[in-house]
């Protein structure tokens, strides 16, 4: 009983949220919460800073439908380990119901809960607020990426149809529009990474690619055989399965790639 008790802490999504807040706590970059202003609201947002001698692109990061919460912040970090400014807004701020955001919410069904009752426009400004910033860093060269996660790729691959002021957006096991006509305002490049055994995201991949190819926007998936959905998290717990931690590693590789052409 002992031993299985261990084994249920050791694998619980306490266990990861441990890991990633080890990780914030150990971190030699700066940190800092900042507030970023939209028409309607204040979003607290997370920005980390690469340790670099140069200015360096900024990486907007839009969480999973989790919210803002330490794994969230610790995918941030590293990401500005690999050279770039990382900016996480919290996409809850403001709707918890003492009036708080993602930390507010008393689990993270009831934060998954408050991300699908967001509007459209709530999350759109908040993006555009966080381009506006991102531009405006002293540290910044002025360039800007999305990343999202889950609920956060989809928002990734939605934002690319309305930005013209980012130079990519990056798209994490989440689903493109579902109106064709949606992609033909895409000016950017998207990247996508997607689990092989996620066929509720990767049966809407062929209908993203016919769209983009007749709006002859680049649009570049990757498939990572074996690996589940949300593998970028899944795959450095401490019971991930070999094709996640694969993932997750060849994942890394390739965002660090692609971040480096910008």
């Amino acid at each position: 009983m002992r031993n299985l008790l261990f084994t249920l802490l050791l694998f619980s999504p306490l266990c990861w949220s441990q890991t990633a807040l080890k990780r914030l706590e150990n971190s030699p970059r700066h940190h800092e919460w900042i507030a970023l202003q939209t028409p309607s609201r204040e979003v607290q947002s997370f920005l980390v800073y690469p340790e670099v001698a140069e200015k360096v692109p900024v990486v907007i990061v839009i969480h999973e439908n989790r919210g803002l919460n330490d794994w969230a912040r610790s995918m941030a970090d590293q990401i500005a380990e690999m050279g770039y400014i990382a900016l996480a807004p919290d996409f809850l701020s403001g709707t918890a119901p003492n009036g708080g955001g993602t930390a507010d919410y008393a689990n993270s069904d009831a934060a998954r809960t408050g991300i699908y009752a967001l509007t459209p426009e709530k999350i759109n400004t908040t993006l555009e607020a966080a381009v506006e910033f991102a531009q405006q860093i002293p540290a910044s060269n002025g360039k800007a990426v999305v990343i999202g996660f889950c609920w956060g790729g989809s928002q990734s691959f939605q934002f690319a149809t309305t930005a013209s002021d980012i130079e990519a957006a990056i798209v994490c096991y989440g689903t493109g529009p579902k109106e064709e006509a949606a992609y033909q305002t895409v000016s950017v490049p998207v990247y996508g990474f997607y689990g092989g055994n996620d066929n509720r995201v990767n049966a809407t991949i062929p209908m993203s690619k016919s769209a983009m190819e007749q709006n002859k926007a680049p649009y570049e998936t990757v498939i990572y055989e074996g690996a589940g959905h949300g593998f970028f998290r899944a795959g450095e717990e401490a019971n991930a399965s070999e094709a996640n931690r694969v993932a997750r590693a060849k994942g890394l590789k390739r965002l660090k790639e692609i971040l480096s052409q910008l």
